[in-house]
């Protein structure tokens, strides 16, 4: 192979270890992502294969370079996630979207719109993060507001749901309040204990630094001076989302998050997501963070499920 179909890229020992991966499996990866060959000869990577083939490796080897070089861990998932984006001709860079918490170390954006949507949580007072299931909505609010409260900048975080069921009828569930409405925030309660820690998350809620309630224990409330999550937002009708929204108090910010295409309401059309969304775009202080079946984060057959559904949604 001729001199002008190959180049090397150096590269740091965290940026070296990341690229190649657990038995070579990340440069393995790429190769077959670009058709292309991947060299690890000492300092760096060579690559070796046709010039548009090149340029899209080297963005998938800087976006995995840089969440090395922030100090966070590179798993096969952000490989692949940082393969669709170089696919897309952009590349993540640098870590001022990294967000320092998490109880296996930092949480950093592993797309470009995760990028951007973090960086709209922290320029604005109301973020609206719309899109399909698997692409780090919910997460990464929760671990914004988790930081935020951490670093002393709010006082509390909430975050809540609808409890609307998923299509089925469960009928009566017995317990007290407590246990009737913990299984609609059960994702919520994961999240929390994936990012903080379970004894950790325990506590801030035992003292009030954290709560996780229905959607309809918000009704007559102020929150101030804490950061609010509205999950599943799709589910809420048009006046709870307005009673939701206009429970921003001072020093208040929040974060809507939702799947306009998985709306389980009796009424689609009643949806105050999508609706709110079209009202609000463009409003002072109101962000809208959109994101695509090439952002899902999930296991890689999620975004084919995704893009099978949007594109047989597209025919209808």
């Amino acid at each position: 192979m001729s001199r002008n179909t190959e180049e090397f890229l150096p590269l740091s020992d965290a940026g070296m270890r990341a690229v190649a991966g657990p038995n070579s499996r990340h440069t393995a990866l790429i190769e077959d992502a670009f058709h292309l060959l991947v060299e690890t000869p000492g300092g760096g990577v060579r690559l070796k294969g046709e010039p548009k083939a090149r340029a899209a490796a080297r963005r998938a080897v800087n976006t995995i370079v840089a969440r090395a070089d922030s100090g966070v861990e590179v798993a096969e998932s952000d490989v692949r996630a940082a393969l669709i984006s170089a696919r897309n001709g952009e590349e993540t860079q640098g870590s001022g979207s990294v967000l320092p918490i998490g109880r296996r170390g930092a949480i950093a954006p592993k797309t470009p719109a995760q990028a951007r949507y973090i960086d709209d949580l922290s320029r604005h007072e109301l973020t609206f993060g719309i899109g399909p299931a698997g692409t780090g909505k919910t997460f990464l609010a929760v671990a914004y507001g988790a930081a935020l409260l951490m670093k002393g900048e709010v006082d509390r975080l909430v975050v809540t749901r609808p409890a609307v069921e998923a299509g089925e009828r469960l009928g009566f569930l017995p317990g007290d309040l407590t246990e009737k409405v913990d299984p609609y925030l059960a994702p919520i309660f994961e999240a929390l204990n994936d990012i903080m820690g379970v004894d950790a998350a325990r506590k801030r809620r035992e003292r009030g630094e954290i709560e996780v309630a229905p959607l309809a224990f918000m009704r007559g409330r102020t929150l101030s001076h804490a950061f609010v999550i509205l999950d599943e937002a799709q589910n809420a009708s048009r006046l709870q989302m307005k009673m939701f929204l206009t429970r921003l108090g001072e020093g208040a910010r929040m974060a809507v998050t939702g799947d306009p295409s998985q709306v389980d309401l009796a009424n689609l059309r009643d949806s105050g997501l999508a609706h709110a969304v079209s009202i609000l775009r463009g409003v002072e202080g109101v962000a809208v963070a959109e994101f695509t079946a090439s952002d899902v984060v999930r296991h890689p057959l999620v975004a084919r499920i995704v893009r099978a559904y949007d594109a047989d949604s597209a025919k209808s």
